[in-house]
């Protein structure tokens, strides 16, 4: 009987604790539901108040554009109604010219009659007089009249001549005013050298390198001239070429910055500043087209713009000349009633030509011609680039205006240098002496046209080759180029094996 009383209560004491453990899991389970439900309240909330966070911020650039975009509106009415006003202006005096003209025919007929009865009666005089028949008095009095109507003729209309000369030489200074006051550009001269500001002096010593290991690097992979002298904190990197002037101070400045200047490195920076150059002239087209607001236009011809910021014609910067040219053409264009846009167009696409001229000769005329012509830009423009230099006549308003802004850009104080222009033609016909030999791959005159140095193939030509080139070189330069001094000539020829572990 003890047995199953004990088994009894066992049973009865194990049930309570089971159901007290199991309560007290359930209250766990409910305590642990209810913080992951206020955890996803809290995460809703956040989601819910970011969500508003991005609509209020969408309606404040919604409500920006249309703000400026309500600006550019209200800008467009403005000149509407200028434009209106002027054709108003322009209309009243038209009618007041025409009421004029009125009254002048009316006059000159008045004069016409009373001249007529003075012929009668002085045609009776003469015949009562003179015992003349009335026809012999006409044919008289017409030769005279016609004497003198001619010498007043001939007076009027060298009066009418000098006051049109007049009237048009004042009118075109007018026009030349305009352009010139309301575009006031800087101007800045090309120069032959940068200036690169070190950290320490230390920093010299480590551009030379052990035994000049890294300046030899540096001139012949860059192909300038790089100065270091007495002057603290500063090298000068010196070359008449705008473009491997700027990609050797690049270079320069990168590896200054990075500390580890050594010839592997110089390469490798070389190469990464070579492909940054490379896109950067492509957005430097494109952001002159996004401030002149002349899009579209053909990728090829964008790439060519930003080429000119790296080229210079007697000392003045093609992009800044081809700038100015467009500036200036556009006002001259509406003051004569042209089309703006046109003008500047082809202002700023008159020395397209110019940003090949450097690597394919010839004139940059025809060739800027030829490039527009390919890329179906506007006749007006191709017409342009002939006659700002005089190959053709201008056909148009805006042709005429890019003309003359051509002019006032490159012939103000200050603006072109022809001894710079001069030294960079020779040392241009430099290089091409040495450019056009066989084997040749690169060749760069540096020292201010002292020193040619001419990389060659060392696969295609020996030592013996190599030698008697810089002599032939040589030679060429006496017989084809005025110089004074002398020209060193360098022929390098360097062999290299390359191969990759993996």
């Amino acid at each position: 009987m003890l047995e199953p009383a004990l088994l009894l209560l066992g049973g009865i004491v194990g049930y309570g604790i089971a159901r007290f453990v199991m309560g007290k899991r359930f209250d766990y389970l409910e305590l642990e539901a209810k913080a992951r439900a206020r955890a996803i309240e809290q995460e809703a909330q956040k989601l819910l108040q970011q969500a508003e966070v991005e609509r209020r911020q969408l309606e404040l650039e919604q409500e920006r554009r249309f703000n400026e975009r309500l600006e550019e509106v209200e800008k467009r009415n403005r000149n509407l109604i200028a434009r209106e006003r002027e054709l108003d202006g322009k209309e009243r005096k038209l009618h007041q010219t025409e009421n004029r003209l009125r009254e002048k025919l009316k006059t000159i007929e008045e004069l016409e009659e009373r001249k007529r009865r003075e012929v009668e009666g002085i045609l009776g005089q003469i015949e009562s007089l003179a015992s003349m028949t009335q026809e012999e008095a006409k044919a008289f009095l017409l030769q005279r009249t016609e004497e003198r109507i001619e010498s007043e003729t001939a007076a009027l209309i060298r009066k009418k001549l000098k006051i049109a000369e007049d009237e048009a030489r004042r009118r075109a200074n007018y026009i030349l005013a305009q352009a010139t006051t309301r575009y006031a550009g800087e101007f800045a001269g090309e120069r032959l050298i940068n200036t690169i500001t070190l950290p320490t002096d230390a920093h010299k010593g480590r551009i030379i390198g052990k035994e000049g290991r890294n300046i030899k690097t540096l001139e012949q992979l860059l192909g300038v001239d790089i100065i270091i002298d007495e002057t603290p904190g500063v090298i000068v990197v010196s070359s008449f070429n705008l473009y491997r002037r700027a990609i050797a101070t690049r270079v320069i400045e990168l590896l200054v910055e990075d500390g580890r200047i050594h010839p592997g490195r110089i390469e490798e920076v070389h190469e990464k500043v070579q492909e940054e150059f490379e896109q950067r002239i492509y957005e430097e087209g494109e952001n002159v087209l996004i401030d002149l607001g002349l899009f579209p236009m053909h990728e090829e011809l964008i790439k060519l713009l930003g080429w000119l910021k790296y080229r210079a014609s007697y000392g003045q910067n093609a992009l800044a000349h081809s700038l100015e040219v467009a500036r200036l053409a556009r006002v001259m264009a509406a003051e004569m009633g042209g089309d703006e846009k046109l003008a500047m167009r082809a202002g700023l696409l008159h020395d397209i030509g110019k940003a090949l001229t450097q690597d394919f000769g010839g004139n940059h005329v025809d060739l800027g011609a030829e490039l527009c012509r390919k890329y179906d830009e506007h006749p007006t423009v191709i017409n342009a680039i002939y006659a700002h230099h005089g190959h053709a006549e201008p056909d148009s308003v805006e042709s005429a205006a890019v003309c003359a802004a051509d002019a006032l850009s490159s012939a103000r104080p200050g603006a072109r240098r022809e001894v710079l222009e001069s030294f960079t033609r020779r040392v241009k016909e430099i290089e091409e002496i040495a450019r056009k030999e066989e084997g040749v791959s690169h060749a760069y005159a540096i020292n201010a046209g002292r020193e040619l140095r001419v990389f060659v193939d060392a696969g295609k030509m020996d030592d013996n080759r190599a030698a008697a080139l810089s002599h032939r070189i040589a030679k060429e330069i006496e017989e084809t180029v005025q110089y004074p001094g002398e020209i060193k000539v360098t022929v390098i020829r360097e062999t290299r094996a390359t191969d990759f572990a993996r």
